[in-house]
């Protein structure tokens, strides 16, 4: 995360990484609350002592597990905005493929951040800047593929229609992800992508026909 009030990030040692893979683990699958540093550290094969020596505190380890797991997914994002290629419907709609891959291998309990930010809703807590910078990140991008980024279309997409396009398309991708997460009905994400196709075309329609 590049944002300012950013919480400081360690660097990964081997035997951090071990730490860190350990935690992203238990606390994706278990919720972080429920894990201590005395599971953490068994399972990664550590000491306290080397655990807190390379991250200081428990809260620092749950900032490092939701900004590599923020960066991981924009990794995995940007392939496939590259892979979609100029036009900006494809790549909105590229945004719900990533997410469906995403989640299909890295997500069965749903999102990371939604999750995390169920356990830290107290904005002191040092990752939760992580948290709602990684969302608001997400809002940009949709917005931004609407307008700044959007070519052609941003000739026919006025900014604020964009940003009010970019808020339903963020709430469609989240819903996706909570949908995937609490097993409601199978492939929310093919459902979401279907929904926001059928905005982006009404869209462009009402834009080309003023």
């Amino acid at each position: 995360m590049e944002t300012t009030g950013t919480p400081r990030r360690v660097t990964l040692t081997p035997a951090a990484r071990r730490i860190l893979g350990a935690a992203a683990r238990l606390f994706y699958e278990r919720g972080i609350h429920a894990v201590g540093v005395d599971l953490i550290a068994a399972e990664a094969g550590v000491t306290k002592k080397t655990l807190y020596d390379r991250f200081g505190s428990k809260e620092q380890i749950v900032v490092e597990y939701l900004a590599d797991r923020d960066e991981r997914w924009r990794a995995v994002l940007a392939r496939h905005l590259e892979a979609a290629g100029p036009e900006p419907a494809a790549r909105v709609l590229a945004v719900f493929d990533a997410s469906r891959a995403w989640s299909a291998e890295h997500g069965a309990k749903g999102c990371g951040m939604v999750n995390a930010h169920a356990e830290i809703s107290d904005p002191s807590h040092p990752a939760h800047a992580v948290i709602t910078g990684q969302k608001q990140w997400m809002l940009t991008l949709f917005t931004g593929l609407l307008g700044d980024d959007a070519g052609d279309v941003a000739g026919r997409i006025a900014p604020e229609e964009a940003g009010r396009l970019g808020r339903i398309l963020m709430l469609l991708h989240e819903g996706a992800l909570v949908a995937h997460g609490l097993r409601v009905f199978a492939d929310p994400f093919v459902q979401a992508r279907e929904e926001a196709r059928t905005l982006l075309a009404a869209a462009g329609g009402a834009a080309a026909a003023r």
